[in-house]
């Protein structure tokens, strides 16, 4: 018996508006992906990647389709049931980087586990590996400004390892860094997902970090397909 895939999409649609001006957003996508394997999704600006991932996080709901995270449907979740997912089993890392400019770099990784009310020795200690984990450790101290865009990513990181997530999604985490830094991101998150054996799903453009995925799906208006050149992808881990 084969087992079950940690992320699946099943037929999921998203419309914005309605009438002549719709966008259909997501046209009956469907996926998998097992624990610890790193699927990329690479499209146009506007084919529905982030669309996908929102839904995906439970940031966005579908008028159709389910979506199951090892084994919940978090599409028939309540409001309140998704918010406690986001919180313990899904987590972001997003292009922006999303940091708090006041807070220092282990403020900044500790924010969620603030709001899920972890001890505070257990939070310290799982502060101090997560960014140990991203080569950060002597960073802690400095603010966002203080840091490089590729530190800044990785602080980023490091506050969605922090949480313990068993799937992360990551979209365009590369798009403000520069080839040689983005590779070194995606090079970690593909490294962290095999340790940590945490099921990834990120967006990408680029065809040196998408050969880094074991997987590559393309997505165009809305649909989703599994490009020829795909077969390739994950040799360069």
């Amino acid at each position: 018996m084969s087992t079950p895939a940690y992320l699946e999409v099943s037929r999921v649609e998203r419309t914005f508006g309605s009438g002549p001006t719709a966008v259909h957003a997501l046209r009956g996508v469907s996926l998998t992906a097992g624990t610890g394997e790193v699927v990329a999704v690479r499209g146009r600006s506007g084919s529905g990647k982030t669309s996908l991932l929102n839904i995906i996080g439970g940031l966005d709901r579908p008028d159709a389709g389910t979506v199951r995270v090892d084994g919940v449907e978090v599409t028939a979740l309540s409001d309140d049931d998704v918010l406690a997912l986001r919180r313990t089993t899904v987590a972001y890392v997003f292009q922006s980087f999303g940091l708090v400019p006041i807070l220092n770099a282990h403020e900044n990784v500790e924010i969620p586990l603030r709001l899920r009310g972890v001890d505070p020795a257990e939070r310290e200690a799982r502060v101090t590996e997560a960014l140990d984990h991203v080569g950060l450790a002597k960073h802690a101290k400095q603010r966002p400004g203080q840091l490089s865009g590729g530190q800044q990513q990785r602080v980023a990181l490091a506050r969605a390892l922090a949480a313990r997530p068993g799937l992360l999604l990551a979209d365009e985490p590369t798009g403000q860094l520069d080839s040689e830094t983005g590779r070194e991101i995606m090079e970690l998150i593909v490294r962290l997902a095999k340790e940590g054996q945490m099921t990834t799903v990120v967006t990408t453009h680029d065809p040196v970090l998408l050969s880094l995925a074991d997987r590559v799906l393309e997505i165009a208006d809305g649909a989703i397909g599994e490009p020829a050149e795909s077969a390739t992808a994950g040799g360069a881990h």
